[in-house]
């Protein structure tokens, strides 16, 4: 790194003038000869952030003797962890994960929150200075990303990635229709649902209700959450009743009795959750596994957004402890649906026996389905699920890091006395032929980035690939969200391969 800011400082010097003036520190190299002066910007123990006359650097400590006014205490560094995003969320979520941190690292943690600002303190025990100061300002995706990429914000919490940032899986929830306790309206399609959202039912006659006015509520348009849910419908909302936030959305809802939102779970706040189908009646429950897989549509990953600088030491440490289980506990003991891996025998699914034999095209025969079902016996199907960004075979973000997951659990020999097969699954759209070829690429995509990501795995510990097609959908495909939950590669496991052999054919 020293190399670096030497190679840079000498190139500017020979064709910019110096600029004098009263600059707060002066980093000299240690063997002397180069210096160099500016407005400090941070320091996170390892890593000097410096404004200078030739734009922002990053220079290594080890490398630079700090003088000037300006210079940071070196023994016990204080970092700001500044964090923007989802109101609502990050005041639920953000206690938690940072008390959890604390306790994993042996600090003290210090609530210091007032007036329903969130700020609270990581204190050295040893020496009572505190470490770091954490903040959270729920603010839109927009200033978010703006805050990040000023310096004004180390990690913007969001229900989405950004172009040009990095991102970080941390939790996941889900989306709800919700309603008065005293509606009687059964349950609503998600083609429904669409139309409901879209401004084109007013009645609840027209979706299965009684014939009353449909009040449809939700949040300022330019409210995170409410984005998400117009990029899910690929159009904007059309609200008759916009509420400041959450609880105040879920709170109309309960005493409305004709009124519809949809919301996190945690919105509820009294209504009554209205049980979502796919257009083909095909049940969708927003059960852990399923919200994990994402085979619930309206499933709600969170990222922490990260901007394309140095990040303080202590923020990388707890970028890094979010893969922890003490960090995943944090989560679900929040109300939030962890990221950990969860599985569940296959024969405890029926209900996706039963859609795939309700939801067989007539390209699907009985032999492809009892080819099916032989795999699938004495198997368990593993949460961590693979999907794909919309017409292309490139894995979505959440997808991404559920990889990068898979692999490390592999490598810590999580699954050494289970053999793994990557399950790949098409929609119905096109001839099955097609579909059972494009399943079977994506199936061998997968793979091809787990070796990527674990090359210390010998082949026999590797996960085998078998192809599926269009055999075992998990909705409708009459619908796009609908094709997009089928098209996926699942992860399963059954007895080692020394002791079962798995076979496909």
């Amino acid at each position: 790194m020293w190399s670096k800011f030497r190679r840079l400082a000498l190139w500017v010097a020979l064709i910019t003038p110096q600029i004098a003036g009263a600059q707060d520190v002066t980093l000299t190299a240690r063997e002397g000869g180069l210096s160099i002066s500016g407005v400090i910007q941070g320091f996170d123990g390892e890593f000097y952030r410096i404004d200078s006359q030739y734009g922002l650097l990053t220079v290594d400590a080890s490398g630079v003797i700090c003088d000037g006014p300006g210079c940071p205490d070196l023994t016990a560094p204080r970092a700001d962890i500044r964090v923007v995003g989802l109101p609502g969320v990050g005041e639920a979520l953000l206690p938690s994960l940072f008390q959890s941190f604390a306790k994993a690292r042996g600090l003290t943690y210090a609530d210091l929150s007032e007036q329903g600002s969130y700020r609270a303190q990581l204190i050295d025990p040893a020496s009572e200075k505190p470490l770091a100061d954490m903040t959270f300002s729920g603010l839109s995706l927009d200033d978010s990303r703006q805050a990040l990429i000023a310096g004004r914000a180390e990690l913007a919490l969001a229900a989405a990635t950004e172009p040009g940032l990095g991102s970080r899986s941390i939790a996941l929830d889900a989306m709800v229709p919700i309603v008065a306790t005293e509606n009687p309206t059964p349950e609503i399609s998600t083609k429904d649902l669409a139309r409901v959202l879209a401004g084109e039912v007013t009645n609840w006659s027209e979706i299965g209700g009684p014939d009353m006015p449909l009040v449809l509520h939700g949040l300022p348009a330019e409210e995170p959450l409410q984005r998400a849910l117009s990029a899910r419908l690929g159009r904007d909302l059309v609200t008759t009743e916009v509420h400041p936030d959450l609880a105040t959305l879920g709170a109309a809802v309960a005493a409305d009795p004709w009124g519809l939102a949809v919301t996190v779970r945690a919105g509820a706040k009294g209504a009554r959750l209205l049980p979502l189908t796919d257009s083909c009646g095909f049940p969708l429950l927003p059960t852990p596994l399923a919200v994990k897989a994402e085979d619930y549509p309206l499933a709600l990953p969170f990222f922490f957004l990260t901007p394309k600088r140095r990040l303080p030491l202590i923020v990388r440490e707890f970028l890094e402890f979010l893969a922890t289980p003490q960090a995943q506990s944090a989560i679900s003991a929040a109300g939030f649906i962890d990221r950990q891996p969860e599985r569940q025998p296959m024969t405890a699914d029926g209900l996706r026996l039963i859609n795939a034999i309700q939801g067989a095209g007539e390209e699907t025969s009985l032999a492809d389905l009892k080819r099916l079902v032989d795999v699938m016996d004495g198997a368990d199907r593993l949460s961590l699920t693979f999907r794909f960004q919309d017409g292309s075979s490139t894995l979505d973000a959440h997808s991404r890091d559920n990889l990068a997951d898979l692999a490390r659990l592999m490598e810590a020999g999580i699954f050494r006395d289970k053999a793994l097969i990557l399950a790949g699954f098409s929609d119905g759209s096109g001839a099955a032929p097609a579909n059972l070829a494009l399943s079977q690429s994506r199936a061998e995509g997968v793979l091809a980035q787990l070796k990527l990501l674990a090359p210390g795995l010998a082949d026999l510990d590797l996960p085998k690939v078998l192809a599926f097609g269009e055999a075992l959908p998990m909705a409708c495909d009459e619908t796009t969200a609908g094709r997009r939950l089928n098209r996926r590669v699942e992860v399963w496991l059954k007895p080692s391969f020394t002791n079962t052999p798995v076979t496909g054919n």
